[in-house]
């Protein structure tokens, strides 16, 4: 049976610890390599991965173009316009075809229904590198990242300030599988649908302020409040305003509390520049672990951990 990997729930909580041991474990053992340097086992030689983009991006193109060399394997990049899809190729047929020329996909695009319909047709592995509903591949790194920072996921609290968005989707749908809790302050008109609050399986809410999400903290994350495409930024930016992400916010979390952002960060709106840049933020480790992560999901889709 083909695995695909279009949201956490696929893997499920046993899936999602082996990528997490395993990423730990490879990304340690290739300390010192030069980036380019496959892994001394190379465990995906001879595949070739296949990265669809319909939307901009900078971390999941770097990140999975090195995630798969470093296993071994190779690359075929290409933006969606540049392919039949931009003109009306159906997601059907696009499937089928990329499926007889590579072993597996990798799409970042916006309705979720697309990536449904291409995992539904491929006859190889499926891979969401964002869509509207969900993004898995950056709560994978984040999950790395705060076992990295030393804390254990079960018990765990999480703060979310801002838009009630894919990326806290796919961090609620996290802590219903790994054990955590979830406070998420978003304003009216901007807070997560009763199905994405439901994927926390009793471990997320949503609470009337930043600061009573905060409160308690260990970790608190952000996301830039206007997204690709998206249309009346003033009226967004003037209801999220106060839900910025400041020295005052972060004092009141656990004094050991650290700060993630998936990226790209606007400061002075979503969070200032004494918390992205200062001594508890994880960003940059975050950031370099969606390689480190993505490896490991690459290796769970052909059936060699998991």
């Amino acid at each position: 049976m083909t695995r695909h990997f279009l949201n956490l729930t696929d893997a499920g909580a046993d899936g999602i610890a082996a990528m997490l041991a395993d990423a730990l474990d490879r990304k340690a053992a290739r300390a010192g390599f030069p980036k380019g340097r496959a892994d001394a086992d190379a465990p995906l030689a001879g595949h070739t991965l296949a990265m669809v983009f319909e939307k901009n991006s900078t971390r999941t193109r770097f990140s999975f173009d090195m995630a798969i060399r470093q296993l071994g394997g190779t690359s075929i990049v290409s933006d969606a316009g540049s392919m039949q899809l931009g003109r009306g190729e159906s997601i059907a047929d696009t499937a089928r075809i990329l499926s007889g020329y590579v072993d597996a996909i990798m799409i970042r695009t916006d309705d979720h229904a697309k990536i449904e319909e291409m995992a539904h047709y491929a006859s190889v592995p499926v891979i969401n590198g964002l869509t509207d509903a969900s993004h898995p591949c950056q709560i994978m790194a984040d999950l790395l990242t705060i076992i990295e920072s030393g804390k254990t996921l079960p018990g765990l609290k999480v703060a979310w300030l801002g838009d009630g968005n894919n990326v806290l989707a796919s961090i609620v749908e996290a802590a219903g599988l790994m054990h955590f809790d979830v406070a998420a302050a978003c304003p009216q008109g901007y807070q997560p649908t009763e199905a994405d609050v439901a994927l926390g399986k009793g471990r997320a809410r949503v609470v009337a302020s930043p600061q009573e999400a905060v409160e308690g903290a260990d970790i608190i994350v952000t996301d830039t409040w206007i997204s690709m495409g998206q249309a009346h930024a003033e009226t967004k930016l003037k209801a999220l305003t106060p839900y910025q992400v400041d020295a005052a916010l972060m004092a009141m979390a656990k004094p050991d509390a650290k700060f993630l952002h998936c990226l790209p960060a606007h400061r002075g709106e979503e969070v200032t520049p004494e918390v992205i840049d200062g001594p508890q933020s994880l960003i940059w480790q975050e950031a370099e672990n969606r390689l480190h992560a993505q490896k490991s999901v690459l290796r769970w889709c052909f059936g060699q951990i998991g």
